[in-house]
């Protein structure tokens, strides 16, 4: 087997239903492989949105996403979503291209030191120099991928490494079998030849191991009982869950039912967003930094204490019991009272395990729901004001965002990219179930939303795919419409847009006094969907916008990508917000 073959056989071995690609001579055979193997190549317009996706594919289902890209501009291409991936924790698996091994450092086209540019960036990097290292190469890569704290793995694959032995040695067949050679072209020959034979050296087959299964880390039995401890006897606890918390996917009910039974008052983040469903009783949405700073017991579930919790100024006065599979994010800025260093989903099912029925805590639950309740009032009202544009009126965005989140199906997958327009977008809509919201994390980059889109669409064929795209965001991504297009993807994407990159205005220009390229036009978004292969909506009218999202989601499950572009008005629901 040619190296393009055993790549194609350890995929098929792993379970790799998806291939994220652009095309490139470097890595030819592995698509092309892959695919006689019944793994689905999905060729995309960046080699960025293809690490986006093999992301969005880890995050949904646990197990690694699968990226190839060419050499060179491919791979330096990836490096902003390889760097996301690795500080959202997202096992996956990018293979780079290569030139031949015999022509490193020596000029070749798109030759650069690849490892040296990625390896601060992911797990392991790795680069096979023989055909017979490939497959232990790459079913390190997978098992490395999902150990311990997960993350991106690179795998540099040389062209002279993937293509059959045959077409490779007639490559180089003019020099090595030139007739009168002189001194140094003899050289040459026996040079190249033992190269090649090293490179080639070995069986003729390889052996193809299955997908190795993964044991999460178990936290100690007396850590687990001072846990639940702690929690029983805590008058005013809170419990905050992030997206580590949902590493393990395929078992994410069990999640749900440990969170049910310790029956703490908790707020979800990231990927954890929608763990309890809509309109939970134990979940809170509003004012958690009140309750943070009141609280007697903060439960940390993957959580570090990193700027989103003020770098542990919001639990200062609280006992915290930290439950992470990091070291380092454990003890970030504020080392918890009890540190239990483990796999927090094992973890926190443990300790509901271990616990008994929750105290009412009645007086604590009545402060809590009615800050949320006050708060929901309050953005209920502000919905219902009227926004303007820098033309007239336009869509008020919190009322746009409630509008979607009355249509929203049961099964709805929600990908936020963008500022503003996402982060009012997170007020107001509800994810209806686990694993149902995807957002970069805390790297906070733009451009995520079609790689993520594109991945959860494949995921979830017959789900209700809704990319909430900042109008600044968009400009990312936006030719990935072309890509949901060719591949039959009824992606939704419903695009905020105020012709600004108004997140960033909220704080430059009241303090610098400028606007200076934070403004953006009204652009036709909705044309480049249409350019693209795909259906285009827009709506201005406040009055228009149920009938308008309703036409979106009839066309999208006819198989149509559909962008609606809303032209939405400014309001002052996050004045103050900062963007640092």
């Amino acid at each position: 087997m040619d190296g393009g073959t055993r790549v194609a056989e350890v995929f098929q071995a792993q379970g790799v239903e998806f291939l994220f690609t652009l095309c490139g001579g470097h890595i030819s055979p592995i698509a092309v492989e892959a695919k006689k193997r019944g793994v689905r190549i999905i060729d995309v317009r960046h080699e960025v949105n293809a690490v986006f996706a093999a992301d969005a594919v880890a995050r949904l289902t646990g197990k690694p996403g699968v990226a190839a890209v060419t050499a060179g501009p491919g791979v330096t291409n990836t490096i902003t979503a390889i760097k996301n991936a690795q500080l959202a924790q997202s096992p996956l698996v990018l293979i780079g291209g290569a030139t031949a091994t015999i022509l490193r450092g020596r000029g070749s086209l798109q030759d650069i030191d690849q490892l040296a540019l990625i390896e601060p960036h992911v797990k392991l990097a790795l680069r096979p120099d023989t055909l017979r290292e490939v497959v232990p190469a790459l079913e390190k890569a997978f098992a490395v991928a999902q150990e311990g704290v997960p993350g991106p793995v690179f795998v540099e694959l040389a062209v002279d490494l993937l293509y059959d032995e045959s077409v490779v040695r007639e490559w180089y067949g003019k020099t090595v079998d030139k007739p009168d050679k002189t001194v140094v072209e003899k050289a040459q020959a026996f040079y190249i030849k033992r190269h090649l034979d090293k490179t080639f050296s070995g069986p003729k087959g390889a052996r193809i191991g299955g997908a190795g299964g993964h044991s999460p880390t178990d936290p100690p039995r007396g850590q687990v009982k001072r846990a639940a401890q702690m929690l029983m006897s805590a008058d005013r606890p809170v419990m905050v869950i992030g997206s580590q918390a949902t590493l393990r996917a395929p078992h994410i009910q069990d999640l749900v039912a440990a969170v049910e039974r310790i029956g703490v008052p908790t707020y979800c983040s990231g990927m954890s967003r929608g763990l309890l469903g809509k309109g939970h009783a134990l979940q809170l949405r509003h004012k958690r930094r009140m309750a943070l700073k009141e609280a007697d017991v903060v439960v940390l579930v993957g959580v570090p204490c990193d700027f989103r919790l003020d770098y542990g100024s919001h639990v200062a006065r609280a006992k915290v019991i930290g439950i992470n599979l990091s070291d380092d994010d454990l003890k970030k800025n504020r080392r918890p009272n009890l540190g239990i260093l483990a796999d927090p989903h094992t973890t926190l099912c443990a300790i509901a395990a271990g616990m008994e029925q929750a105290p009412a805590r009645e007086s604590w639950w009545s402060t809590l729901r009615e800050r949320d309740a006050a708060r929901n009032t309050e953005i209920a009202d502000m919905a219902a004001t009227q926004a303007v544009t820098r033309h007239g009126p336009g869509i008020n965005p919190l009322a746009l965002c409630m509008e979607l989140e009355e249509q929203l199906a049961d099964d709805s997958v929600l990908i936020g990219d963008g500022g503003d327009f996402v982060a009012t977008a997170a007020y107001t809509v509800s994810p209806r179930g686990p694993l149902s919201w995807l957002d970069p994390g805390v790297f906070g980059t733009l451009g995520v939303g079609a790689g993520f889109a594109l991945g959860a669409k494949l995921v979830r064929p017959d789900a209700d795919v809704w990319l909430i795209y900042g109008d600044g965001a968009a400009g990312f991504s936006m030719l990935e419409f072309d890509t949901f297009a060719r591949h039959g993807l009824g992606v939704m994407a419903l695009i905020g847009n105020d012709a600004g990159w108004t997140q960033i205005q909220r704080d430059q220009v009241p303090i610098l006094g400028d606007d200076v390229a934070t403004v953006l036009a009204y652009t036709n978004y909705h044309v480049i969907a249409e350019g693209c292969g795909g259906k285009g909506l827009v709506v201005r009218d406040p009055d228009e916008v149920p009938s308008t999202l309703e036409q979106a989601i009839e066309l999208s499950r006819a198989g149509h990508p559909v962008c609606v572009n809303a032209i939405i008005g400014s309001t002052d629901f996050r004045k103050g917000s900062i963007s640092m």
